[in-house]
């Protein structure tokens, strides 16, 4: 009789387990399904909040083994798309609506925790010994810290994954709880057909007969134009009123919202150039850095500039943080804040700040 007892509770034990995921087999199981992979296409949305606003990117990236990476963001406010592409040569970040690429010699995105990446997901699920597991709706909800060196604020994520080890969303927080970034997958093909011919940095580049039918197009516009008006409209004014991509004039200067302590405007200069108008501002003080802002100009030729940093995003748009500076184009207008006494935190803080209202800052007197 006991013995009957005794096998009756071990069955009613192992029923109890059968089915009841540990955090162990939830990562594990996930795990296995990422490294499995020799390629993959993934396509989804990315939510970044930052204070009152909220920016939206659609987003498509391609991965190969071990290093190939093709990450495209559309930004769906103003259909602003960039690409962020690593090869066996360099990191880029491609702007095709310019013609122009950032290039760095970096670790990304084996750097930085990426909030989209299945490789950098599974690493902060590895790197994390205390991830918790939880079940919501059916779904597996892992909690793991995180690793922004250039964004400090974000401090862990929770990651949702359903009963067949798909990848469904990911939220980063900051230390107060506040989600700050949120990407939902709408599809993973875990099987895709890639190549590295597929990461090739020369699909992007655009013949230099493409920027001269532009020039003819806008030729012919202006030449059927009977008024200032409809030059207006096409792009092609004339005149001193007229502030158009052609004349590269600035109509307002954007000012940073946000400036370190003890620290003013100083002097604010305007330079011709060839492109057009080049503001210079300069910020004397405690924490002294330089703003530059001018009108980005389509390259004639295809243009890569050489960067000594990462690839990030800032706000809406995707820029270039180097060891003192970050550069990046918003809403057609490119901008350069550079600072010796500024530490990336504050780069990220100033640049974050600027142009999203025409604030001024008092001048000294």
């Amino acid at each position: 009789m006991k013995k009957i007892i005794g096998l009756v509770l071990v069955s009613m034990l192992l029923l109890t387990g059968c089915g009841k995921n540990s955090t162990e087999d939830v990562i594990n199981n996930f795990t296995s399904k990422v490294n499995d992979t020799k390629s993959y296409n993934l396509k989804g949305n990315l939510e970044i909040y930052a204070e009152e606003e909220t920016f939206t990117y659609s987003i498509e990236v391609d991965f190969l083994k071990d290093n190939f990476y093709k990450a495209k963001m559309v930004n769906q406010t103003n259909n602003h798309e960039q690409i962020i592409l690593r090869n066996n040569d360099a990191v880029y970040v491609i702007t095709p609506s310019l013609n122009k690429s950032f290039k760095f010699q970096s670790e990304w995105p084996n750097n930085s925790s990426q909030a989209y990446l299945l490789s950098a997901i599974v690493n902060d699920m590895k790197n994390d010994t205390n991830s918790v597991v939880e079940e919501v709706d059916g779904n597996f909800v892992v909690k793991t810290t995180v690793n922004y060196p250039n964004n400090p604020e974000l401090k862990y994520q929770k990651v949702t994954i359903d009963k067949d080890n798909n990848l469904k969303k990911n939220e980063v927080y900051d230390e107060k709880d506040q989600l700050k970034m949120k990407v939902t997958f709408t599809t993973i093909d875990y099987n895709a057909s890639l190549k590295e011919d597929d990461f090739n940095l020369d699909e992007y580049i655009q013949e230099d007969n493409t920027n001269e039918e532009t020039k003819k197009d806008n030729t012919q516009t202006e030449e059927n134009c009977d008024d200032e008006t409809c030059k207006e409209e096409n792009g092609a004014c004339e005149g001193d009123d007229c502030n158009t991509e052609e004349t590269g004039a600035l109509e307002n200067i954007l000012y940073p919202l946000y400036v370190p302590t003890n620290t003013y405007l100083s002097s604010s200069d305007k330079v011709q150039t060839d492109t057009g108008d080049r503001i210079i501002l300069t910020f004397g003080g405690d924490k002294s850095f330089v703003l530059v802002e001018e009108k980005a100009s389509v390259a004639d030729e295809f243009e890569i500039i050489p960067v000594y940093g990462d690839p990030l995003i800032v706000n809406d748009t995707i820029g270039a943080l180097g060891t003192n500076s970050l550069s990046w184009t918003k809403d057609n207008i490119s901008y350069y804040l550079a600072g010796n006494d500024l530490s990336t935190s504050e780069l990220l803080t100033i640049g974050k700040s600027i142009g999203y209202n025409n604030t001024t800052v008092s001048k000294e007197k």
